[in-house]
C-alpha cells in the first residue's frame, strides 16, 4: 500500500493542475531517484549550501508529522547540470534520527542523498506532494536565494517522505528555470518513434 503524500493546507497537493505542461508533470511526478533522471540530460554537479539544526516550520512540520518548532536536521543542496543550476532541494529529519537510523545524511558532504535512499529495502517512500512555491514555503527561500535577482518564473516543486525505521525524513525539490530549458531540449533531440 503507497503511504499518502505530505499535503496540507499550505499549497502542497496530491494532484497537479490539468493546465500544467506535460514535461512539467512528467519530472514532477518522476519515480526513483531524481539523481539519476537528471545525470540522463548532463553531467550534475550536487554542492551543499547550508547543513543545520533547527526548528521545524509549520509547513515542514506537517509533512514530517511532527509539532511545529520540533528540532530537526536540515540539508540544502543545489544541484547543476552541465553547469546550468537545475533543483534546490531541502531534506529534513527529526533531530534525533539525524544521529540515529538518518545518520548517513549528516556524512553525504557532495554525494546525492539518493547514495543512502536507493540502497536500502528498509526504506519506504510516500507519493508525491507538488506545490508552486510562494513565501510560506522554506523551500522557496532555497531556490530564490540561488537564482538571479529579479527572476520572476514560477517555481513548482515536488516533496515526498521516506521512512526507516518509523522515522521520517522529508526530501522537497524545486525545479528552477533554468531546468526546464535542458529538460526540453533533450526531449525534442529524441529520434523520432518510427511510424
Amino acid at each position: 500500500m503507497m503511504i499518502p503524500c505530505p499535503t496540507s493546507g499550505r499549497g502542497w497537493q496530491a494532484a497537479l493542475p490539468p493546465s500544467l505542461p506535460p514535461l512539467q508533470r512528467a519530472w514532477l511526478l518522476r519515480p526513483g531517484a531524481l539523481t539519476a533522471g537528471l545525470r540522463g540530460l548532463g553531467t550534475v554537479r550536487l554542492r551543499v549550501l547550508r547543513e543545520y539544526a533547527t526548528g521545524a516550520p509549520p509547513d515542514e512540520a506537517h509533512g514530517l508529522d511532527l509539532p511545529p518548532g520540533a528540532p530537526v536536521w536540515v540539508r540544502e543542496v543545489l544541484m547543476s547540470v552541465d553547469g546550468v543550476d537545475s533543483v534546490a532541494a531541502r531534506s529534513l529529519a527529526p533531530l534525533a534520527s539525524s544521529h540515529g537510523v538518518w545518520q548517513g545524511m549528516r556524512r553525504l558532504r557532495t554525494r546525492p542523498l539518493a547514495d543512502m535512499l536507493y540502497h536500502d529495502r528498509g526504506v519506504r517512500r510516500s507519493a508525491f506532494a507538488c506545490a508552486r512555491m510562494w513565501p510560506g514555503i522554506a523551500l522557496q527561500a532555497v531556490a530564490r536565494g540561488v537564482l538571479p535577482a529579479g527572476t520572476a518564473a514560477p517555481l513548482w516543486a515536488r516533496r515526498s517522505v521516506f521512512w526507516r525505521g518509523g522515522q521520517p525524513l522529508l526530501v522537497a525539490e524545486c525545479f528552477l528555470p533554468g531546468f526546464w530549458t535542458l529538460a526540453a531540449r533533450a526531449v525534442s533531440a529524441r529520434p523520432a518513434a518510427a511510424p
